[in-house]
């Protein structure tokens, strides 16, 4: 069992499909990118599939043809996506292409112009015309049945809950508005018979993402509560599920929320992208420019939940960051001491703002303040999980094998933060179990420990 590296990115979405195709079937492949948003768009798209008769193939060799779909947030996973676009070719050779990237059509073509069709994010209709044009259904509705739950890429135990699309911030360095729109709410009752359906099909963890969660439901007209996402919240804790909440702007409404963490009814879990600390670089980033209330908002969700586990991601290296803003950065984080924290350098990317400001960062440099950024969040990670040695800590079991059990503490979103290790005595444990451990040991990022 390998713990995760300083710089560990669920930048790849690993599908976990079995091969149950019927003879005859028509049967097509998934190559999932990006961030979990997408990986819920692929989901709803193989659940459409499955439900019109398609089998869902596991590799290249068994698919008629192969949907790819794209992340384009950042150069570098354009990069990667159309890498990932040139092997299934390659391997397969009948290509359809979604996702984010997909909105920059002729990007694609320039570089396989073999693919079948190219269809923006979350344009599931037109995803499902290019595969019926590709390779015609052939339904058996005595043999194909689709899961209560649908299509997951997930393991059994935990699952995504997308609540919204798109966003209404404009951040300089970010393009995801003009890829996925403005905010659009899911309406409340949708999402939560989807949890419930979840929670029905053996779910013990929700997962919950949009581009903004803490906005949900303030695009609605008429709105029986001011900040909808607090409703969602409670309805979501009287599930009896693990809710965890990611993608969460500090907004003063968020404090709504932490008491409902105290009282153990979601995860005492924060996702969220502070991005930076220093007012200057914050304003050029076009962001709340606000550090020092939110360090006064982070004192009070812990005054209300001593428990509460803080996830943040930052940029460092953006056009313009000086090293004195740098380094309040690094002394912002010292004071904020947030529990789990990912760090990315400042890249360009085709369509943002921030392309045209002056005084880009060198590369070095830019290379430098992440490796400090990384070294000093680490040490921070350190501290915080030895302090855990001793304690008893509620945990669910990921994965079991020859080795041992992997698993997450209530601190931990999986693929993207630590895991608790256990050894001895996990014979008995099976995926999605929820058990007490006594942790013994703790390194920079992870955990071990023994069943209470």
């Amino acid at each position: 069992m390998s713990q995760n590296p300083p710089n560990f990115r669920p930048d790849i979405a690993q599908p976990r499909l079995r091969d149950d195709s019927r003879a005859g079937q028509p049967t097509i492949g998934m190559v999932s990118l990006g961030c979990p948003k997408a990986l819920v768009d692929s989901e709803r798209i193989l659940t459409r599939l499955r439900a019109e008769g398609y089998g869902i193939a596991p590799d290249y060799d068994g698919a008629d043809a192969v949907i790819v779909n794209t992340c384009g947030f950042l150069d570098s996973a354009k990069a990667e996506s159309l890498e990932a676009i040139g092997e299934a070719l390659q391997e397969n050779g009948r290509v359809i292409v979604t996702g984010c990237l997909g909105a920059e059509k002729d990007y694609i073509t320039g570089a396989h112009p073999k693919v079948l069709a190219v269809t923006g994010p979350h344009q599931y209709e037109q995803v499902l015309d290019a595969v019926h044009d590709a390779v015609p259904p052939s339904p058996d509705p005595f043999v194909d049945l689709l899961p209560p739950a649908g299509v997951k890429l997930t393991p059994r135990h935990y699952s995504y809950l997308k609540i919204s699309e798109g966003c209404n911030h404009s951040c300089k360095f970010c393009i995801i508005p003009d890829m996925r729109g403005r905010l659009q709410s899911r309406p409340m009752k949708a999402v939560l018979r989807e949890a419930e359906k979840l929670a029905e099909a053996g779910v013990r963890e929700l997962l919950v993402i949009s581009q903004d969660t803490s906005a949900f439901g303030t695009d609605w007209k008429d709105r029986d509560h001011k900040t909808p996402v607090q409703p969602l919240a409670e309805a979501l804790g009287e599930l009896g599920l693990w809710v965890r909440l990611h993608y969460v702007y500090p907004y003063p409404h968020v404090a709504g929320l932490v008491p409902l963490m105290a009282e153990g009814k979601i995860l005492p879990y924060l996702d969220i992208p502070f991005q930076h600390a220093h007012p200057d670089t914050l304003r050029r980033m076009a962001r709340p420019a606000a550090a020092e209330k939110t360090l006064d908002r982070i004192a009070e969700w812990r005054a209300i939940c001593p428990e509460i586990a803080l996830r943040s991601t930052f940029i460092v290296g953006y056009p313009g960051e000086t090293q004195e803003e740098f380094q309040t950065l690094l002394d912002w984080l010292d004071e904020a001491q947030l529990d789990r924290v990912g760090c990315f350098k400042y890249e360009n990317v085709d369509g943002a703002r921030s392309n045209s400001l002056p005084d880009h960062v060198p590369e070095e440099v830019k290379e430098e303040r992440w490796a400090q950024f990384m070294a000093k969040a680490q040490a921070i990670s350190e501290a915080k999980l030895a302090a855990k040695v001793g304690r008893r800590l509620q945990v669910i079991v990921d994965e079991v094998d020859d080795d041992g059990a992997t698993c997450r503490t209530m601190a931990d979103a999986p693929e993207i933060d630590g895991n608790l290790f256990v050894d001895k005595g996990f014979e008995g444990l099976k995926p999605g179990d929820i058990r007490e451990v006594i942790v013994d040991e703790a390194s920079e990022y992870d955990l071990w420990g023994r069943l209470v």
